[in-house]
């Protein structure tokens, strides 16, 4: 059976796979493995704009009261605010039901301990147990001992607050257009960049619980991109329906991506002297056009797996404060624990009225290589063992001393489908399209 957990939760279709029943054994089993004394603990729970998140949160918050826990219930928020507000307030852990950048008709649930961090695999396959195989036996208390559900207020102002606090910079004069993306950014973001001074203008934030991500939001940049440059506006600002990634436009409706970002905020942190270890931690999909920039500007880039959750645990291992996804999550390790599309946001706008330059000018340093994907459709039982195939192994090697270190071969597993991913990057677009090509018939043929 196919794992629950994902690299960002639990995610389905609502009411499909993601079901109240499921929502509330992860609610249950959730609130028995992430608290220590269940009879006092308290779980905050948010959601983003679907239609769907109400019928989850009911059930999720009937999962936490029957263990024993309090249920404490937040408003409309993004998925960091409730990490922050987690962290903040001493609880003992956070829920946030939101499937992100997805359409309307999935849902998604994720879990943060009381740290604010998501949580480690060996906690998530904990919860998967209980909920597959009755691993442990959850109590189920009665009488008092019976959870309660609570409403939390003034949830946004704090979050407000907390955002607009982690830049001492004003905005006044710059004209900043939002894509709220009809999600949980939708009366949070324009209030922060008011209060920043900006003159905001906002779209996409109107949501009516199926509206989510449809056709806006930092998928769908171009709508972003159109708006800014009819409206003569300095910037561009794109969530994503939990509002925690960033996709930005520049005065010319130009798309500024995760890497441009992160490259611009890290040469922006190392000359403020606030980069730790002058290092930042990216995935194996940033853009080898982006570490060649930072090492110029003498700033070092580490790798991790695809995911957030896997470039924050690269950060607490090894002390840096900095790191992202070219999607646009983006962690700022001294702000937050988590990927903040607003926060982000924030200190992009900063660092343009630090330097008083445009984006576009920001962003011109940050070379971009041109990438090549090609899928190579192989039998599912054989998709790994492009590892161990000595041929395959020689073709890359062989392909890697050709580009002299300006460029690059990533392979990779897709894990829902028979398929091996082959992504070559390099300076001359024909040329790494010409190998992507024949290393992906050659994967076929080795595979099939």
């Amino acid at each position: 059976m196919a794992r629950l957990f994902g690299t960002d939760g639990v995610r389905g279709i609502a009411n499909e796979k993601l079901t109240s029943k499921l929502a509330y054994d992860l609610g249950r089993a959730g609130a028995y493995c992430l608290t220590n004394e269940i009879h006092s603990a308290r779980i905050l729970i948010g959601k983003d704009t679907r239609g769907s998140g109400d019928m989850l949160e009911s059930a999720m918050v009937a999962g936490i009261c029957s263990a024993g826990a309090e249920a404490v219930v937040a408003c409309t928020l993004p998925t960091s605010a409730i990490a922050y507000l987690t962290r903040h307030s001493g609880y003992d852990a956070g829920v946030v039901i939101s499937a992100s950048h997805n359409t309307v008709e999935y849902n998604g649930i994720k879990f943060f301990n009381s740290n604010g961090y998501k949580l480690a695999d060996e906690i998530e396959d904990r919860i998967e147990n209980i909920i597959m195989n009755d691993a442990e036996e959850i109590p189920q208390p009665t009488g008092k001992k019976i959870g309660r559900r609570v409403r939390l207020k003034k949830a946004a102002q704090d979050y407000i607050d907390f955002v607009v606090e982690t830049t001492d910079v004003n905005l006044d004069g710059l004209k900043i257009v939002l894509d709220c993306a009809n999600g949980a950014a939708s009366e949070v973001a324009p209030w922060i960049f008011k209060l920043l001074g900006a003159e905001v203008i906002p779209y996409y934030n109107t949501p009516d619980g199926n509206n989510i991500n449809e056709n806006c939001g930092s998928t769908h940049p171009e709508q972003l991109s159109r708006l800014v440059s009819e409206l003569g506006a300095d910037l561009g600002l794109a969530f994503d329906g939990d509002a925690d990634r960033l996709i930005a436009v520049d005065e010319h409706g130009s798309i500024v991506d995760g890497d441009k970002i992160m490259a611009i905020s890290a040469m922006d942190m190392k000359k403020r002297g606030v980069l730790k270890k002058d290092t930042v931690v990216t995935t194996v999909m940033s853009n080898m056009g982006m570490e060649v920039t930072l090492k110029e500007n003498g700033i070092n880039m580490v790798r991790s797996d695809v995911g957030d959750r896997y470039v924050l645990e690269e950060m607490l291992k090894d002390g840096y404060n900095f790191g992202g996804e070219q999607s646009g999550h983006i962690i700022f390790l001294d702000h937050s624990t988590t990927g903040d599309g607003i926060l982000s946001g924030v200190q992009l706008a900063a660092v343009m009225k630090r330097e008083d330059k445009p984006l576009a000018r920001l962003a011109r340093p940050v070379s971009i290589y041109p990438q090549v994907l090609v899928n190579a459709k192989v039998s599912d039982d054989k998709k790994h063992d492009y590892e161990t195939d000595g041929m395959i192994a020689s073709e890359i090697k062989k392909l890697e001393q050709e580009f002299h270190g300006e460029g690059r071969v990533l392979i990779r597993t897709s894990g829902t489908e028979p398929l091996v991913r082959v992504m070559i990057e390099g300076k001359d677009k024909d040329a790494i399209t010409k190998h992507a090509v024949s290393m992906a018939k050659l994967i076929e043929a080795r595979l099939k």
